[in-house]
């Protein structure tokens, strides 16, 4: 997928099935959860693919700590103990920052021996409503700092106008700047307006070179929901069959509960296989999910939920 003057005039002719997706969406919905004695492992599983994000203006070096300490170990000892799990080395897939906060994390991880990579937003996150250049400058100096996984987010305004040649054009350069930094391309479906511009957006992405695609920063009033997702999934399946690249994906924003973690392993699973069940392919963005996830570990163990002060943050 080389070349600048593609041709991207099929991008235009491409319909989504509105109605469809909405029943496959429901049809998801609807299942049982995982089973009671399997709940635990998928749990555990649950965990490996979170990115671990704190996105607040009050982030300091020291929430900053806390987080990556939780990263490298995201469920009591005690808990894995029970489980027989407790030397599987059961960290987060990555933390998840703003720029100026990556040297913080780098710093943080490596205090706690900890070699998850540094995930940090970019391009003018969230609205992405910067200038292209600062946009670029802020992924090389994200690269600088440590970060090899950048999180960009397109600009939607390129998406609601139909200019897919530039969108393309824009998510080349981010590519480029990233060097060899993983590109996770955020796409903020809750603003491209269409199920159908979802699905072009994703193909772009991936064809401008994307390691990820990602619902949502989490900003938006809408994130990341099912419809959605069933739809990138399909653009992820369709990219593979045409190309034989596997591009991974991130739901991200509003998933709070280890219920809601659960719905999002087993719809992957269903659209994608187990192959893409690993954290090169699949990745949860969350910031409160993991401590409901603790909380699910340690009723499943002793049988009874905790109290607050039980499972503090860190």
């Amino acid at each position: 997928y080389e070349g600048h003057n593609k041709d991207l005039s099929w991008i235009s002719k491409i319909q989504v099935n509105h109605p469809a997706v909405l029943r496959r969406a429901e049809q998801i919905q609807a299942r049982r959860p995982v089973k009671k004695e399997w709940q635990a492992a998928w749990l555990l599983k649950a965990v490996t693919f979170i990115d671990l994000t704190t996105l607040s203006g009050d982030d300091t070096s020291s929430n900053i700590q806390r987080l990556c300490y939780k990263a490298k170990y995201p469920i009591r000892e005690d808990l894995l103990k029970a489980l027989n799990m407790h030397d599987k080395g059961i960290t987060t897939a990555a933390v998840c920052v703003y720029p100026a906060r990556v040297c913080d994390a780098v710093k943080a991880l490596k205090a706690v021996g900890c070699n998850i990579p540094v995930a940090s937003v970019a391009t003018g996150f969230p609205a992405g409503q910067t200038h292209l250049k600062t946009r670029l400058e802020e992924i090389r100096l994200a690269v600088e700092d440590g970060a090899t996984e950048i999180d960009v987010v397109i600009n939607r305004t390129l998406v609601l106008t139909g200019q897919w040649e530039a969108l393309y054009g824009e998510i080349r350069q981010f590519r480029k700047a990233c060097g060899e930094a993983h590109l996770k391309t955020i796409l903020a479906t809750g603003e491209l307006g269409s199920l159908t511009n979802v699905y072009k957006a994703s193909m772009i992405a991936m064809m401008a070179g994307s390691d990820f695609i990602k619902t949502s920063t989490g900003k938006e009033t809408v994130n990341a929901t099912f419809p959605v997702a069933i739809v990138m999934l399909r653009a992820i399946r369709d990219f593979f069959w045409k190309t034989g690249n596997k591009i991974g994906f991130k739901p991200a924003g509003g998933i709070r509960s280890a219920k809601d973690s659960l719905a999002w392993l087993s719809l992957v699973k269903e659209e994608l296989g187990d192959e893409w069940l690993k954290p090169e392919l699949f990745r949860i963005g969350a910031s409160t999910l993991l401590s409901d996830i603790e909380r699910q570990i340690y009723h499943h163990v002793t049988g009874r939920y905790a109290a607050y002060h039980d499972l503090p943050m860190s």
